[in-house]
């Protein structure tokens, strides 16, 4: 969708080089200026927006703490049953 606007300064800028009336060429760049802005918009968010984090997913300070607590008791429970599991060496 965003071609369009480029698409559209292209034939504002064309329409700028034809005009014989100083009016029509501002306005036309204008116009020219403006449709290359919203092409360079739509491009950005092609490229860029749609790789931005989903805040949503995002987990926060407590959970997390939660999670690495939870992850250190199931390391210590792993260290302590491997550590039993083997024969004492002679």
């Amino acid at each position: 969708m965003h071609w369009l606007y480029l698409l559209l300064a292209v034939g504002a800028l064309l329409l700028a080089m034809n005009a014989s009336h100083v009016w029509l060429v501002m306005l036309a760049l204008l116009a020219t200026l403006g449709f290359l802005a919203l092409w360079a918009r739509g491009w950005y968010l092609e490229r860029i927006g749609e790789s931005q984090r989903d805040e949503s997913a995002m987990i926060d300070p407590v959970e997390l703490r939660r999670l690495r607590e939870l992850a250190e008791a199931r390391r210590r429970a792993a260290a302590t049953g491997a550590s039993d599991a083997e024969p004492p060496q002679a």
